[in-house]
C-alpha cells in the first residue's frame, strides 16, 4: 500500500483531532497552537487514497524556521502502517523536529524511532491530591475580571491573573492560561524574592486550583522546567502530581 501526506487546511483534520483528543483524555499542552493562523502546517495522511490520520508541523512562535512535528494521529484500524506514513509525512513536510507530550504514546514512539538527542523540555502535572494549606495571612486578589477570564477560556486563548497579598504588599503572582483543550486550564506563579521559601507558592497554586474548579468550571494543570526544583516542589505541595514530560529532538532521515 502507498503511503502518502498531503498539505490540508486545518479545517479538513478537525474531526479526526476529536478522535486525538477522546484517546488522549488528558491536557494537551499544544492543543491551542493550531487555532494560530499560520502557525502550522496540516498534513492528510492516507494509503492507497484512502484518509487514515493526519499530522501537524509548527512552523512560527518558537518553531520559526525549524519545522517541528507537534501532532500526529492515525486510525487504530490503520496502525500497523503508522511508521510508513510517518515517514511519508516527515518527507513531504521538511520535518526536521519533534515536540511531543510523552503520554502520547503515537507520537513518542515515533520521537524514540527517529531521534537519537530527545531531552526533556519540561514536566507536565495534572491535579490529583486535594490540600488545605493555611493562607498565613495572604488575601488572594483578582486583578483580571472574571467575565474576562471566562471568555478567554471560551476562546482558548489568554486567561486571568491574582495576586497575593500579605497586609496590602504583593508576595506573588499567578494566573491562569487556557492554550490546553477543554477544560483544563493552565495553572502558573511566582513568588517574589523576599517570601520565598515560606509557602505562599503552594497557597496560592493551591487557590487557582479552587478558583479553576469553583468560578471557571475547568480543571487545573501546570507545568515547569526539568531543572526547577523549587517550582516542581510547590505544585507537589499544592497536589499536581506529574504525569508527562515534554520531550524535544532533532529527526534523523532515513
Amino acid at each position: 500500500m502507498t503511503s502518502e501526506a498531503t498539505l490540508c487546511s486545518v479545517e479538513e483534520i478537525l474531526p479526526m483531532r476529536e478522535l486525538y483528543r477522546q484517546e488522549m483524555r488528558c491536557q494537551i499542552t499544544k492543543d491551542s497552537i493550531p487555532q494560530r493562523e499560520g502557525w502550522v502546517l496540516a498534513y492528510l495522511l492516507t494509503l492507497n487514497g484512502t484518509v487514515v490520520g493526519y499530522a501537524l508541523v509548527a512552523i512560527a512562535g518558537p518553531w520559526k524556521d525549524k519545522p517541528t512535528a507537534i501532532e500526529y494521529y492515525v486510525l487504530p484500524m490503520y496502525r500497523t502502517r503508522v511508521f510508513d506514513l510517518f515517514s511519508a509525512f516527515i518527507v513531504a513536510g521538511s520535518v526536521r523536529f519533534i515536540e511531543i507530550q510523552s503520554n502520547d504514546p503515537l507520537l513518542t514512539t515515533m520521537l524514540l524511532t527517529w531521534s537519537t538527542d530527545a531531552v526533556s523540555e519540561s514536566i507536565v502535572f495534572h491535579d490529583r491530591i486535594l490540600t488545605a494549606l493555611p493562607s498565613e495571612g495572604t488575601v488572594l486578589r483578582r486583578v483580571t475580571p472574571l467575565e474576562e477570564a471566562r471568555r478567554c477560556m471560551e476562546r482558548r486563548s489568554g486567561g486571568g491573573e491574582w495576586v497575593l497579598e500579605l497586609d496590602g504588599s504583593t508576595v506573588a503572582t499567578g494566573g491562569i492560561l487556557f492554550h490546553y483543550n477543554r477544560p483544563y486550564g493552565d495553572v502558573y506563579m511566582e513568588v517574589l524574592e523576599p517570601y520565598r521559601r515560606r509557602g505562599f507558592g503552594s497557597y496560592l497554586v493551591q487557590e487557582l486550583k479552587r478558583v479553576c474548579y469553583e468560578e471557571l468550571h475547568s480543571i487545573p494543570c501546570a507545568r515547569c522546567s526539568v531543572t526547577n526544583v523549587a517550582s516542581r516542589k510547590t505544585l507537589q505541595k499544592a497536589g499536581f502530581v506529574p504525569c508527562a514530560h515534554i520531550l524535544t529532538g532533532s529527526i534523523t532521515l532515513p
